[in-house]
This record gives structure tokens, C-alpha cells and sequence, in this order.
């Protein structure tokens, strides 16, 4: 066990009994800290359901290119704690190290004084204790969970709010319709200050724009003030400031032109960012974002699979992120057919079959397997149950590893594509059963 690990045992015994979203507790541990949220460098606030972590990658991809400094706080991590806190650096970034993180974790402790709360509000405000103790030009800030209560919602002024794709998730805590949950994330606007938002349902898009005028904040909605598609293996961007003629993200997958446009049409809204056009290129060309349609082409799992076979890993979890998925594994299997296989982890808080219904008629056969050391696991077979349920062709097995092995036993031909996905969590694992770390 790490320092870290033993730090984040200890703060998870301060857990409240019941998970209330609340600013409270949070708002006591900054203030006991000496108000770090006070001393941040210029924020980016970024919340919604899906495409989250790949609007933040692109809008911090695009700035260091610019040539400016960006600290990113992301969650969860995939394999180290650390991939929650990249502190800025001229060029590109890199995640806290552990003594500097065990440092402001510690600090937290101590001024929380033994207080009920959760351990994302410490996380966010060790965050922000590492965010204002190193200099940088822009803080690029992804909310949690909702919004209007997340604790990263104590950031007053930002330069501006954005809002990815919104969908059903989390139900027990935002609601359980679209208009709810876009409730939640429109929580994070603030008066006067520009908010960009994804295409949105019309029942999420109404809540947004209501909250918007409230606050006077000016309003750019995809597909209406700008458009990101994908023309002859471009991406075309177009507002009424004219239009970007750039690479296709590196990123794979149709909604990642989406992530890109949102991130975009973000920076063109901040007045005090001049970004020229080659850093918009490079930018969007070398944005990386771990279990995201990922493909791996080396390392201890990818040695598992049948010799010729692709292996990809998403980290996707809800009926809309598997939308997605599925889309582009059907872009793929347009251009170059194999047959799909997917192995699959997913938690009993989501909706597993909303999940699957993606992939009937798409993938050959599905292998469920536990997610590794969680206590939230759907059980293996169980999920296959669920699979069967929908009609698809499914077996279970304990293991990563063993489930490579029934992939094996298929002998495919052509050798298949291999699909990782249904949980961040499991998508971690593989990442540290591969050998293949997020850098």
C-alpha cells in the first residue's frame, strides 16, 4: 500500500453515513485551508454526462500548443491517483507527483479536523491547494458529479462554463429525468459568463437556455451558433467568426468531432485567448485521452489475444456512451469487416442493458467478466444473463485474462476485433494488467 492509499483510507472513514450533495462541507475545509479557490489561475468549468474527460483533453491539448500552461483536474483516475491532478508546465503538463499530493492530502486532513465529508470534496480541495501553489495560465476544471452541488461548483467567476452531451445517469442523485439531471449540470453557469454546450435533447436544451437567460450568460449551443463535422477525413469547425479547416482528432470515434467542436468553440469564446490557427491543428491532432476507444497494440493482455486480432478499450458505462461506441465500432467494421467480440465489467448502478442494447446485431459474442476488486461488480454470469436477455450470445468468465482465453477458442476468421468496455474501472484494470500506463 502507498502513502496515498493510506491517506485515502483514512478519509474514506470521514465518509458521511449518506452522500448529500452539498457545498457545505466543502466551503468549511477551503476556508480552514486559507481559500486556495481564491487563488487559482483562470478557470474552464466542464460538466455533462458523456464526453467529459475528451472535451478537457482537446481544450488542454489546444492550449499547450498555444504555448500556454494548463493545470486539468479529472476523475476518476484509471490506475494511480495521481491522473486526477496534471499540473501545468510550458509544453505539456504531467500528474502531480506523490510526494506533492501526499503533502496537500495531508494538509486537508489536518484542517478538516476529523469533519464528516466525502473523499472527492478533499480531493477537490487537495486539487485546488496544488492548483494554487503552482503557476499556470489556465485551470481546466471537470465537475465530478451534476454540477450546481458538485464541490467543484465553489469557483465564482470562470471564463467559462461548458456543458458536453447530457443523458440518464446517476439517477439517484440528479433525478431521473433529462430535465432534472440538465438542472444539475446548468448549476455551474454563472451570471455574465459564456456557456458553450453540446447538442442537447430539446427537454435538457429548455432547462439550459431558461438558466442562461436567468443569468444573462451568453449561450453558444452546437448545431446553432457552431458545427464540428467530419468532411472527406477533416474536421470542418464553423461559427459566425468563420471556419477551421483542421485534421481529424487523434482521438477515434465520430463523437470525438463533437468533443473537439465543443472544445473549439469554448476557446473562441474566451476573449482573452487569441489561439492561431496552427495550435487548433496540432491541438486536435495530438489530444490523448486513455480508455477512450483506445486502441492497444502492445503489452501483457494484448499478448492474449488470437495473433491478427485488434484490441480496443473504452471505458464507457451508459446507454449513450455505448451509443457511441457502438457507432464507431460499425464505422469501423464498414471500412474493414471483423468480426466484434467484447469483453465486458460493468457495476450494478448502471443500466447494463440500456448499456448492451448497442451492440445486438453488431457484436458476434460478449464474455462478462467481474470488475476487479469491486464490491459493486455485477456478477459475471449475471451479466450474461442480461446479454441473453437481449439476444446476445454471451458466456462469462472470471478473469481478464481467462476471457482472452475464450476469445482464443473462437478462432475467428478473419481474427476478430476485441471491445474492453462497460466500466472506467475495469478499463483501468486493463490498463495496469497491460503494462500500458496513462502517461
Amino acid at each position: 500500500m502507498t502513502h496515498i492509499d493510506s491517506i485515502l483510507d483514512r478519509l474514506t472513514a470521514l465518509h458521511p453515513k449518506r452522500i448529500d450533495l452539498s457545498l457545505e462541507r466543502i466551503e468549511t475545509l477551503l476556508a480552514a485551508l486559507g481559500h486556495p479557490e481564491r487563488n487559482l489561475p483562470p478557470v474552464i468549468h466542464v460538466a455533462g454526462t458523456n464526453g467529459k474527460g475528451s472535451t478537457v483533453t482537446f481544450l488542454r491539448s489546444i492550449l499547450e500548443a498555444a504555448g500556454l500552461s494548463v493545470h486539468t483536474y479529472t476523475s476518476p483516475h484509471l490506475v494511480r491517483f495521481n491522473e486526477r491532478f496534471r499540473i501545468g508546465g510550458k509544453g505539456e503538463g504531467k500528474f502531480v507527483s506523490d510526494q506533492e499530493l501526499a503533502a496537500a492530502m495531508e494538509d486537508c486532513e489536518r484542517a478538516n479536523a476529523s469533519r464528516p465529508i466525502t473523499v472527492f470534496e478533499i480531493t477537490t480541495a487537495a486539487g485546488m491547494l496544488l492548483f494554487s501553489r503552482n503557476p499556470a495560465d489556465v485551470l481546466v476544471l471537470e465537475v465530478g458529479l451534476g454540477g450546481r452541488l458538485d464541490a467543484t461548483n465553489v469557483i465564482e467567476q470562470p471564463l467559462a462554463s461548458v456543458i458536453t452531451r447530457i443523458s440518464i445517469d446517476h439517477t439517484d442523485f440528479l433525478g431521473t429525468s433529462l430535465a432534472q439531471i440538465a438542472a444539475e449540470k446548468a448549476g455551474i453557469m454563472k451570471r455574465n459568463v459564456p456557456a458553450i454546450v453540446a447538442a442537447q435533447h430539446r427537454d435538457a436544451l429548455q432547462v439550459i437556455e431558461r438558466q442562461a437567460a436567468r443569468l444573462s450568460a451568453p449561450l453558444r449551443i452546437a448545431g446553432e451558433d457552431f458545427t464540428a463535422t467530419e468532411e472527406r477525413g477533416r474536421l470542418v469547425y464553423q461559427d459566425d467568426n468563420g471556419l477551421l479547416d483542421l485534421p481529424p482528432p487523434r482521438l477515434y470515434g465520430r463523437h470525438q468531432y463533437e468533443n473537439a467542436g465543443l472544445a473549439i468553440a469554448t476557446l473562441r469564446a474566451i476573449e482573452r485567448f487569441r489561439i492561431p490557427h496552427a495550435a487548433y491543428e496540432t491541438g486536435i491532432a495530438r489530444a490523448d485521452w486513455p480508455a477512450r476507444m483506445n486502441r492497444l497494440t502492445q503489452g501483457a493482455l494484448v499478448d492474449l489475444a488470437p495473433a491478427g486480432s485488434e484490441v480496443w478499450l473504452d471505458g464507457g458505462h451508459n446507454p449513450d456512451g455505448g451509443r457511441a461506441v457502438a457507432a464507431a465500432f460499425a464505422d469501423l467494421e464498414e471500412r474493414v469487416s471483423r468480426p466484434l467480440v467484447m469483453i465486458v465489467g460493468m457495476l450494478a448502478s448502471k443500466d447494463c442493458e440500456g448499456f448492451l442494447r448497442n451492440f445486438t446485431g453488431l457484436a458476434r459474442r460478449m464474455i462478462a467478466v467481474p470488475v476487479p476488486g469491486s464490491e459493486k461488480s455485477v456478477p459475471a454470469e449475471a451479466l450474461a444473463d442480461t446479454a441473453r436477455g437481449i439476444g446476445l450470445s454471451a458466456t462469462s468468465r472470471d478473469t481478464i485474462a481467462e476471457a482472452f482465453e475464450a476469445v482464443r477458442k473462437l478462432d475467428l476468421d478473419p481474427p476478430p476485433r476485441v471491445l474492453i468496455t462497460g466500466s472506467l474501472y475495469l478499463a483501468g484494470e486493463v490498463l495496469k494488467q497491460n503494462g500500458t500506463l496513462p502517461q
